[in-house]
């Protein structure tokens, strides 16, 4: 084995541009296709943790999963009562505290209540339907972003004015209000209360920044005319992407209509599955073609090696050395080449990771990119099996001819 390797090594030593031409060959799949990997990884990646960060994990509210049962049904098991509706019905989560103890106890994460409201805000003569939701400014941090999310003002600004609303920034732009502005916050009914803007946030969704605004949960329930009002309590777990199962278990114990952010956003995931399919096309067919490339510069090498596979047959090695011979020289160079790749892939990312993006419809400043060791070695396995493969057949072809063939043809 030392006199097999021994062999291979002079062979790679000694043709030294060839090898240096392989090793390019191979270097420059393996790093291009590490940088397409990384890019495309990183900006789904992005894309769907600033989707998370937007919204809860999960969202329970008061809709029931299934009707109440009623007592007629309870009392008899043939009774079926559909389309009842009572004649005074309240709304909300009933005894959401309750809920959200019995919850607590098991969800692997944080849970805060709060309350869905529609509104208009007026200001300046302009009118903006919005999405208001009253939060509770000591546990919202526990299950949304919003802390981080403020432009301007804080969370517990909230407490410091009558009515204090925070405005997502584009809706405060499109409203022209700046922090310290009273404006009219007309809610459910007839219901018109004053307010005054003590901040912003931006959460990087378009759709939320624009139609978005946060209150205290009382000023809320004034806005629903409701006292103790909760008709959402929000979750947020330890691992998202395990927010669908836990939502179904959550709807089955409290009998409550509970979405997931994946449910929340199906659209959204299905076109995100279309992209990796298509990410994965583009990675596999860069690796395909630097496979190629590395199969025909090694195939060329091994194929100018003829009259050396000749010598080592007169001299007594059997085919299936010699085929181990350039087997192990194109690991030799793969491997190499792998290295290489690595170093040119790393690089290019990193010179990717500076490029400055500045665009009216993003708020991100660079590309962002996954750097994960799953890619180096995805890249590394492809570019050692075309090397095997490069190394292997033309040596087998080789290797079965006569010795004095291959020499009269080479003279």
């Amino acid at each position: 084995m030392n006199l097999v390797l021994d062999i291979a090594w002079t062979h790679v030593r000694t043709r030294a541009r060839q090898t240096l031409v392989a090793i390019a060959g191979v270097a420059t799949g393996v790093g291009f296709s590490i940088m397409m990997a990384a890019l495309m990884e990183g900006s789904q990646d992005d894309f769907i943790k600033t989707l998370v960060n937007a919204l809860p994990h999960i969202s329970i509210s008061d809709e029931r999963s299934r009707p109440t049962l009623q007592p007629g049904e309870e009392a008899f098991s043939a009774a079926e009562i559909h389309g009842l509706t009572p004649a005074v019905r309240r709304r909300g989560i009933k005894n959401p505290m309750a809920t959200m103890a019995a919850l607590e106890a098991w969800v692997p994460g944080a849970v805060t209540p709060s309350v869905q409201s529609k509104g208009l805000l007026r200001y300046a003569g302009r009118d903006v339907a919005v999405s208001i939701t009253g939060i509770d400014p000591r546990t919202e941090g526990k299950v949304s972003a919003l802390i981080a999310q403020m432009r301007q003002g804080s969370l517990p600004a909230l407490y410091r004015a009558t009515n204090a609303i925070i405005l997502g920034d584009r809706l405060a732009d499109k409203l022209s209000a700046k922090v310290g502005a009273n404006l009219t916050i007309a809610g459910s009914g007839t219901i018109r209360i004053n307010g005054t803007v003590v901040g912003t946030f931006h959460s990087g969704m378009r759709q939320i920044d624009e139609n978005s605004a946060y209150v205290l949960m009382k000023t809320a329930q004034i806005l629903e005319n409701q006292t103790g009002l909760v008709n959402e309590i929000r979750v947020r777990l330890a691992d998202a992407m395990a927010a669908r199962d836990v939502a179904q278990q959550i709807a089955a114990e409290t009998g409550y209509k509970s979405v997931s952010w994946q449910e929340a956003q199906e659209d959204l995931l299905s076109t995100i599955q279309v992209r990796n399919i298509l990410m994965y096309t583009i990675v596999g067919a860069i690796l395909l073609v630097a496979a190629f490339g590395t199969y025909n510069i090694i195939s060329t090498i091994t194929h100018e090696k003829a009259r050396d596979i000749a010598i080592m047959k007169s001299l007594g090695f059997n085919e299936r050395t010699v085929r181990r011979i350039f087997v192990i020289e194109a690991l030799l160079i793969g491997f190499v080449g792998a290295a290489f790749g690595w170093a040119l892939g790393y690089l290019l990312c990193r010179g990717l990771g500076t490029v400055e993006i500045r665009t009216p419809f993003s708020d991100f400043n660079y590309l962002p990119l996954a750097y994960t060791i799953r890619h180096y070695l995805l890249a590394t396995l492809v570019a050692l099996v075309s090397s095997m493969v490069a190394g292997y057949f033309p040596a087998r072809r080789a290797a079965g001819v006569h010795p004095v063939e291959i020499i009269r043809g080479a003279t």
